[in-house]
């Protein structure tokens, strides 16, 4: 892993582990957990398990003794995805002794798929979410359209050229599919996840069509729907839901798929540098991707969803918290244009402000309480997270 670079995570971090007995970072595999985790660990009386590493996993198999010898220091336990069944004992540790700071999970699954059991560690324990890099955290050393191309992995971001950044992403792939889904317990063949995964990429910001997508991949709409969610926990696909209003309108129901990296949408689609993506048909819908990404991480605490009517109107994303309601357009354009469309339904729903993201030099009103921005200059902006 590349050296620590500036992840705001670590503050938030130091103040769950004061609260909380045990902190779980998750994220996709690959996106920085442990190079942060560690990091923060240098400051900090701890000892570090990978559960990748069998020697590390042994370790656990009398969990009793293993903590009982660290009691007083902070325990890391990586890759935790693999021995879902310590919850149960984490559990049982956390009730008898409740102090802060305990224990550092870091896990590549979501918290549901982690904890398949019906054990819960409510009130035992903070989530916090790691995502790839963002531009606000890279801007110093890589351009945008770095970022954009190869994603925020930072092994492919921050490749020495285009052709590793695309061989890092490939044998992240493969290795996804071959060793990360069966490790989950899923009997899966990595073909059908991939020819999955790759027509996904093509299906990159449109709504699903279930009956359509199953027959592609032949599967049965059930199974494609599992495979889907799998997916979603851990962290390679978004299925962004329809907003629930109550405008007098015929509206879309069924979601909209997006690959959550843009390197891996960009490495399924074959496309092989900066230039080529300008030039490739999911140019646009690639550009929406990688902002709403930006979004959703500026605002984490919002309920995210779009809005189409059964006439075509539409805005891309849609943040609503309490009474506030923002809206969001993407366009991959210098000089963006607002759509008929968008203007009638901010008549309709009145937001409270309302953006597009662009690739424009700075910020300007597109009209009133509608502004055209670059990511970078979003990612900086003042607002209630």
């Amino acid at each position: 892993m590349h050296g620590y670079l500036n992840r705001s995570l670590e503050a938030e971090l130091s103040t769950a582990l004061r609260r909380a007995p045990a902190v779980a970072i998750l994220g996709p595999r690959q996106c920085g957990k442990s190079t942060l985790a560690k990091k923060f660990m240098e400051r900090t009386d701890s000892v570090y398990l990978d559960l990748q590493n069998r020697v590390d996993r042994n370790k656990l198999n009398e969990p009793e003794l293993f903590i009982a010898q660290y009691r007083d220091k902070l325990i890391c336990l990586d890759e935790i995805q693999r021995l879902p069944e310590f919850f149960s004992f984490l559990r049982s540790e956390i009730d008898a002794d409740r102090r802060p700071g305990r224990f550092l999970i870091l896990g590549s699954a979501s918290r549901d798929l982690i904890q398949q059991s019906r054990e819960t560690l409510a009130g035992r324990i903070a989530y916090l979410s790691l995502t790839p890099f963002l531009i606000d955290e890279v801007g110093h050393v890589c351009s945008w359209q770095n970022l954009w191309e190869r994603g925020g992995f930072p092994e492919s971001l921050l490749s020495a050229d285009s052709s590793s950044s695309r061989a890092w992403r490939a044998d992240f792939i493969q290795t996804f599919l071959e060793r990360d889904i069966p490790t989950l317990g899923f009997n899966i063949p990595a073909a059908v996840m991939g020819r999955l995964w790759r027509l996904l990429a093509h299906y990159h910001g449109q709504v699903v069509n279930y009956g359509k997508l199953a027959g592609a991949v032949d599967l049965s709409v059930p199974t494609l729907k599992k495979y889907l969610s799998i997916l979603e926990q851990t962290y390679m696909v978004r299925l962004l839901e329809p907003t629930q209003t109550n405008l007098k309108k015929r509206l879309v129901r069924a979601p909209k798929v997006y690959l959550r990296d843009s390197g891996i949408v960009h490495s399924l689609l074959e496309v092989n540098d900066f230039d080529h993506l300008l030039a490739h048909p999911s140019m646009g819908a690639s550009w929406e991707g990688f902002c709403i990404e930006h979004v959703l991480a500026k605002l984490p605490d919002w309920r995210a969803s779009f809005l189409r009517t059964g006439n075509g109107a539409e805005v891309d994303l849609v943040m609503q918290r309490a009474d506030q309601t923002f809206f969001f357009e993407f366009k991959c354009s210098k000089a963006p244009r607002l759509q008929r469309g968008f203007t009638e339904l901010m008549k309709d729903m009145e937001p409270d402000r309302a953006w597009v993201l662009a690739p424009v030099d700075e910020a300007y009103p597109l009209k009133e309480n509608v502004m055209a921005i670059n990511p970078s200059e979003f990612m900086r902006l003042d607002l209630p997270s």
